[in-house]
């Protein structure tokens, strides 16, 4: 069998489907293959570019129409994102704090830049360009400090804070630059760009900000149409900056600042997000490895003073800032490595600044190839150095703070009943799932000599006379009478709530509020697409909130409910569990909830727990053993009770089937969720 071939190769790979195609097929494959190297995705993107660009295979063409498009968007939504992922609430709790460090570690990188580039005989616009790329930075490593739950620390508060002072100053010295670069400027065109630049920022935080709060209102939960706002305010934000003489990305930016506490931390952030991050700024990315010269780069160990020195100006400057913050503020070591490493990845704003400044010939290839050395030691430095202090940070605020312990303390000694009777909130409506959740929240509320409130929730139609209304009413009823003849068998008292809302997480969250719950109870009926060993093993809560088990229900009430939450799938009773296996990821004071937990299920059944850490093959000794440390510190704030808690470090390289291996020897294995929302489980 032959094909025959009726264009030539070449001339189809260089169509704009074949570019689309290519680029996607990059986006999908490269940045797991060098994550599993332990090398962040985007360093797989930009090589990617590399490869498939004009130095080597010269498949994709910087210079192409579709390449140009897809990039500017890329460019654009990675702006639009830095400025949505900026929590002003944050900002405004340590403005003051936050305005003295922005200052510090945009002004000493900046100065520090600007002497870099005299010296190595560049232009005083070109230098003042360069200062402006060292004193910007991006929260590339803020995922691991919510993860690790210290975003509340005041000293990664004020540095997420100070992002908006660098990038602000950072994007503002760049349409300076850029207005300079065009010839013909004068003091007076200066004075008109600047109160241009003031007059259209108002415009876009304030102005968009009330058109978004209405738009919002008066669509409801039509996440559609709402997202399709989000886009075209970004879009017609960034043409807005253009028309008044300014980069895109500045209108990107401001864009994504009034619309963040908007659109808040919802679905409708979520598919935003989502649609850059997997399609559009990887493209942006590997654009950027499309434009780096290999022979520039070659260059570069032949005049290697300048790159080293320009990622040595910019560790040294911000570590200064970091270190004048500390002495003002009396921050400990932990907080001040966390702030310096928190502001030296150089990705979204540096990237950007430094391809517009490249494109208008104000610094060179070699100057640019520099910033992208830049960016590969600092994205890789910066997440490195949070990882381990953020730790640190975990463990001081664990020592001082029990208050996680809270929702489920040591009951009080004695017959008398405590003022507030601790409450746990069970939806029931699945027959099979019923019996093991009312049995888990009995164990857990007469622990706490507390009750049970069993929930039934009938969906409200258009008309209360329907007839599908009359079933759903009978269901719940039947639902609530078998709760009751289940609670019989334990010492618990139980009331059993039938409503009638238009939706089941309202119901639920609505009721639990209303009743001061402690604790919600939700069920999962389907099995769990996780490692087949896994699946075998009962589930309290998992962190793969993409998985086909945690629905919407799940999700509306987990992002809404004022309470810790378990989600939970039961095979055997609560009063089997001897064994109990808890993975955590990294400690810190909310693990303690889920370790709390654990040990009161055990206790019940005079069981035990073990807590599971999963390390790199990678990872030093030392710091193998300051896991084992931080996990026996956790352990140590536990009150007393009967039940042994072990502690296990592991070496593997897949965690996820190191769990489930070690989970058959366990009857429950506990997980806790990141939610973006603090208190939950």
């Amino acid at each position: 069998m032959s094909f025959v071939l009726v264009e030539p190769v070449a001339d189809t790979l260089q169509s704009p489907i074949a570019t689309f195609v290519l680029l996607l097929a990059i986006a999908l494959i490269i940045p797991p293959i060098f994550e599993r190297l332990r090398l962040p995705g985007l360093v797989g993107l930009l090589a990617a570019g590399v490869v498939f660009g004009s130095s080597v295979l010269g498949w994709l063409d910087p210079a192409s129409e579709t390449m140009k498009l897809l990039s500017e968007i890329g460019k654009i939504y990675l702006m639009f994102v830095a400025g949505l992922e900026i929590d002003l609430a944050l900002f405004q709790k340590t403005r003051n704090r936050s305005l003295i460090f922005g200052t510090l570690t945009f002004i000493i990188p900046f100065m520090s830049g600007v002497l870099l580039g005299l010296f190595f005989g560049f232009g005083w616009l070109a230098a003042v360009l360069i200062g402006s790329l060292l004193a910007s930075h991006t929260l590339l490593a803020y995922p691991i400090v919510q993860r690790l739950g210290v975003v509340g620390d005041e000293a990664v508060t004020i540095t997420v804070g100070a992002t908006i002072v660098t990038d602000t100053a950072a994007l503002v010295v760049l349409a300076i630059c850029l207005g300079i670069s065009k010839g013909d400027f004068t003091t007076v065109k200066l004075a008109v760009l600047l109160g241009s630049l003031t007059l259209y920022s108002a415009a876009v935080l304030f102005g968009l900000k009330r058109l978004a709060i209405a738009f919002f209102r008066a669509t409801g939960k039509d996440e559609g149409n709402q997202f399709l706002f989000v886009m075209l305010s970004v879009f017609l934000a960034a043409v807005g900056a253009q028309l008044i003489g300014v980069e895109s990305i500045i209108g990107a930016f401001l864009a994504g600042l009034a619309i963040n506490s908007v659109i808040g931390d919802g679905p409708v952030k979520e598919k935003t997000e989502f649609l850059g991050s997997v399609l559009f700024i990887p493209m942006f990315f590997i654009d950027m490895g499309l434009l780096l010269n290999l022979e520039a780069l070659g260059s570069l160990l032949q005049f290697i003073q300048l790159p080293l020195l320009i990622v040595a100006a910019l560790l040294g400057s911000k570590l200064l800032a970091s270190l004048g913050t500390k002495v003002l503020f009396g921050y400990s070591w932990p907080q001040t490595w966390t702030m310096w490493s928190l502001s030296i990845p150089q990705v979204a704003a540096t990237l950007a600044a430094a391809l517009v400044g490249y494109q208008a010939d104000i610094i060179d290839a070699q100057v640019f190839n520099s910033v992208i050395l830049l960016m590969l030691v600092t994205a890789i430095l910066g997440p490195l150095v949070t990882a381990r202090t953020a730790r640190r940070i975990v463990m001081n605020e664990t020592a001082d703070d029990i208050s996680p312990l809270s929702w489920l303390p040591v009951p009080a000694e004695g017959a008398e009943a405590p003022k507030d009777v601790y409450t746990v909130v069970v939806p029931v409506y699945n027959p099979k799932t019923e019996f093991r959740l009312l049995e888990l929240a009995a164990m857990i509320a007469q622990y706490e000599r507390g009750q049970v409130v069993a929930l039934a929730v009938a969906i409200a139609p258009p008309q209360m006379d329907s007839p599908q209304l009359a079933r759903a009413i009978a269901h719940s009823h039947r639902r609530l009478e078998a709760a009751k003849a289940i609670n019989g068998a334990f010492d618990v008292p139980l009331e059993a709530v039938m409503r009638i809302e238009y939706g089941v997480p309202q119901a639920i969250c609505h009721l639990s509020r209303e009743k001061s719950a402690n604790l919600i109870v939700l069920g999962m009926g389907r099995k769990l697409r996780l490692e087949a060993a896994l699946l075998k093993t009962p589930l309290l809560k998992t962190p793969l909130l993409n998985m086909s088990s945690i629905n919407s229900v799940h999700d509306a009430v987990l992002w809404s409910a004022h309470c810790p939450v378990v989600v939970a799938r039961l095979i055997e009773s609560p009063t089997q569990f001897q064994s109990i296996l808890l993975p955590i990821e990294n400690p810190s004071p909310l693990t303690i909830r889920v370790l709390r937990l654990a040990q009161v299920l055990a206790a019940a059944n005079q069981g035990k727990v073990t807590l599971l850490h999963v390390c790199s093959p990678f990872s030093s000794q030392s710091y193998r053993a300051q896991m084992e440390t931080q996990m026996q510190m956790l352990v140590a704030q536990l009150p007393v009770a009967n039940c042994p808690i072990e502690v296990e470090v592991m070496i593997r390289d897949n965690w996820i089937a190191a769990i489930a291996q070690y989970a058959l020897g366990y009857d429950l294995v506990i997980l806790r969720s990141h939610v973006p929302r603090k208190g939950w489980l």
